[in-house]
């Protein structure tokens, strides 16, 4: 399968340089960055950090004056681009790298035009913005979760993956649970089991921003495997490739009674039904 051709665009004075690994990395695991764009105004000393980013990534800087104080023409400049980029035909999507709730329309007209649309920002981005793109990164968890120690994969700590968000995008690991036992209920063919890989899909549909890295996992399945009742299975398909299901984990059968028990039982029964009678 050919891979798709995206465009990344960058909003400077959103983003700081930290992050130009992550982005491209994650915009690699969807495509080929054909286009690399950032926006700003090079004359002021705050975007001077940039320099060595965009050197050794060929990323091409774009200049965008600021024209009077208070107001961000960069955002302006790189929604003009990205709609120049859409009628040249040439990309199958675009990254709009920012934590800017300004782009939401933009990413909600790409998609209209059947774009795909990759989010990337920090954990404060608003709701609206995440809500409109396919899906949404946050780049200081994913840099969060590449800078952790190896002891310490999957802690699986307490937060709630996106935090700074004030509504339901802020996918907590008590409202994933829900959610995956309801897609259980939902895709389960009889036996209980489902494929953990449609449980993603479905996921991530809801949830743009959902990504197992938020909650401190390295994979999808090691994550629902951490959620409370649920349990993960290997199975190896007729060509040898392995394959995992997901279900909730069946309640324990109640225990029998052992027969001295059940005699004693049965007894005081009897005395209570003899005393009864007179």
């Amino acid at each position: 399968m050919e891979d798709l051709k995206l465009a990344v665009l960058i909003d400077a004075d959103n983003i700081s340089p930290k992050y130009v690994k992550v982005i491209l990395d994650e915009a690699a695991s969807f495509g080929v960055a054909a286009c690399k764009r950032i926006y700003g105004d090079w004359s002021d000393v705050r975007l001077k950090s940039w320099k060595d980013a965009l050197l050794n990534n060929s990323i091409i800087p774009i200049q965008q004056y600021s024209y009077t104080t208070g107001k961000n023409a960069t955002d302006s400049a790189m929604i003009i681009d990205a709609m120049d980029l859409l009628y040249s035909g040439n990309l199958d999507g675009f990254c709009i790298v920012s934590s800017d709730s300004d782009f939401t329309r933009l990413a909600a007209r790409l998609r209209e035009a059947g774009k795909l649309v990759i989010g990337m920002g920090e954990s404060k981005a608003l709701g609206p913005f995440v809500k409109a793109c396919d899906q949404f990164k946050y780049l200081d968890l994913i840099l969060d979760s590449n800078n952790a120690e190896p002891a310490a994969e999957d802690p699986l700590p307490d937060n709630t993956g996106s935090s700074a968000v004030n509504d339901d995008t802020a996918t907590n690991r008590d409202s994933i649970e829900r959610l995956v036992r309801g897609m259980i209920d939902e895709m389960d063919d009889g036996t209980g089991w489902v494929r953990t890989s449609r449980i993603g899909d479905q996921l991530i549909k809801r949830y743009p921003d959902f990504d197992v890295r938020n909650f401190g996992s390295k994979s999808l399945n090691k994550f629902l495997a951490s959620l409370p009742g649920m349990e993960v299975e290997e199975r190896l398909l007729a060509n040898g490739n392995p394959i995992q299901f997901v279900r909730i984990q069946p309640k324990p059968a109640p225990k029998k009674a052992s027969r001295k028990v059940a005699a004693r039982a049965g007894g005081k029964k009897r005395a209570v039904r003899k005393k009864q009678n007179g």
